[in-house]
């Protein structure tokens, strides 16, 4: 079987995409479905390539139990859209740099991390980056949402038949 291929993007790799990417994977080895999806994120700007998440996300993000120590950024490429089937952005700007560069004969879904959870009354994480720590726990919170949303949604749309069996 094929893993089914997720990344996340924001803008520099630092903060709200390396901790979707922690979150997701979490979520997915609870699922038991690390065997069956791969995870991985990137920034739509080159400002952190390498670098490790900031220290503020790892900070907040082991707080709520996810550990994004070994997470180094790079920069989505053209590349990404044949790998990837879903490709989640966490706000409207970085979504649209991905559809300027998403090829005609891209397959996959290319959406918003929040619109995977409908009960949520907006549909972009919000940069934590200038802000304080309620920004950056704020910014946990919607992303964990939206990424259990996204499991439920590659589970009924790939797995439907292993939950029935």
């Amino acid at each position: 079987m094929t893993k089914i291929k997720v990344l996340f993007v924001c803008l520099g790799n630092i903060c709200r995409s390396p901790t979707a990417e922690g979150v997701f994977r979490s979520k997915v080895v609870s699922a038991e479905f690390d065997s069956k999806v791969f995870v991985d994120s990137a920034g739509t700007g080159d400002w952190h390539i390498g670098r490790p998440p900031d220290k503020r996300a790892q900070e907040f993000a082991a707080q709520a139990g996810y550990d994004l120590s070994s997470l180094v950024g790079r920069q989505v490429s053209s590349k990404d859209f044949a790998e990837f089937d879903y490709i989640i952005a966490m706000d409207n700007e970085n979504l649209n740099n991905l559809e300027k560069m998403r090829p005609d004969n891209y397959q996959g879904h290319l959406g918003l991390l929040l619109n995977f959870d409908q009960s949520l009354p907006l549909d972009e994480v919000p940069d934590p980056y200038t802000m304080g720590e309620p920004a950056f726990r704020n910014a946990i919170t919607l992303i964990e949402r939206g990424c259990q949303g996204l499991l439920d949604f590659i589970q009924q749309t790939h797995f439907s038949d292993l939950a029935e069996g």
